[in-house]
């Protein structure tokens, strides 16, 4: 399964943050990394449901990957 990354929008809620890891979680995800500076979370989900998760208003969702600095 593809890792995404998933963060709260501005002014978004934390029980919004907890309704889209129930989400992830009901859809057959896993959650791998919970961040401590950013509301958010990585998870490993199927690539087939990512479009019911990123149709939330509340959440940003993106694929995980390597950042390179120059």
């Amino acid at each position: 399964m593809p890792q995404i990354n998933v963060s709260l929008k501005d002014g978004a809620s934390p029980d919004q943050l907890e309704s889209a890891k129930k989400q992830v979680t009901e859809q057959g995800g896993k959650i791998e990394h919970e961040f401590k500076l950013v509301k958010g979370f990585t998870a490993s989900f199927p690539a087939d449901k990512v479009h019911s998760l990123s149709s939330n208003e509340h959440i940003n969702v993106e694929a995980d990957g390597e950042m390179k600095t120059q």
